[in-house]
């Protein structure tokens, strides 16, 4: 497997990822992932076992220490060097769950990050997903203030050295 950043032709296999992982209301439309991929590109990445997607991470690098609503909407660009690192989606499709992707692909992001200077990565996820990435060294800071397809979401962070 091979972590890579994405191109336009991942696109179909990245929305049947994240419409395998993530109800209607919570799943990005094509249109926001063909922006975020061209908002953002240094830090929209995919595993891939020879051409076939297993998973992915995005998210842009900006001044906000937490994820906010408005980012899945807008596709913010990269700042130059500095800032947070934001996970607006890591998925991994469900016949390679399991594997380690994910985890993998949270590192390759933490170190993409580290290159651009990053004070730390920031994510929001549901509740039953927040083992997950504590054991990937995020820590929990609360509620978010997040009102995405009317859900509880959780913020958690990954504080860079």
């Amino acid at each position: 497997m091979q972590i890579s950043q994405a191109i336009a032709a991942d696109l179909p296999a990245i929305l049947t990822i994240e419409n395998a992982g993530f109800n209607p209301a919570e799943a990005g439309s094509p249109a926001a992932y063909a922006a975020r991929l061209k908002a953002f590109p240094e830090t929209f990445l995919v595993a891939k076992d020879d051409e076939q997607v297993l998973g992915f991470i995005c998210g842009p690098i900006v001044d906000q220490p937490l994820v906010e609503d408005w980012m899945y909407e807008q596709a913010p660009t990269n700042l130059p060097t500095g800032g947070h690192q934001m996970i607006l989606t890591v998925a991994v499709s469900p016949n390679a769950q399991g594997r380690g992707i994910g985890s993998q692909l949270l590192t390759a992001l933490a170190k993409v990050a580290r290159a651009h200077h990053c004070a730390s990565l920031a994510l929001t996820c549901l509740a039953d997903r927040i083992p997950f990435y504590q054991k990937n060294g995020y820590a929990k800071v609360g509620v978010s203030s997040s009102e995405h397809a009317g859900e509880t979401w959780y913020d958690l962070v990954k504080t860079l050295n």
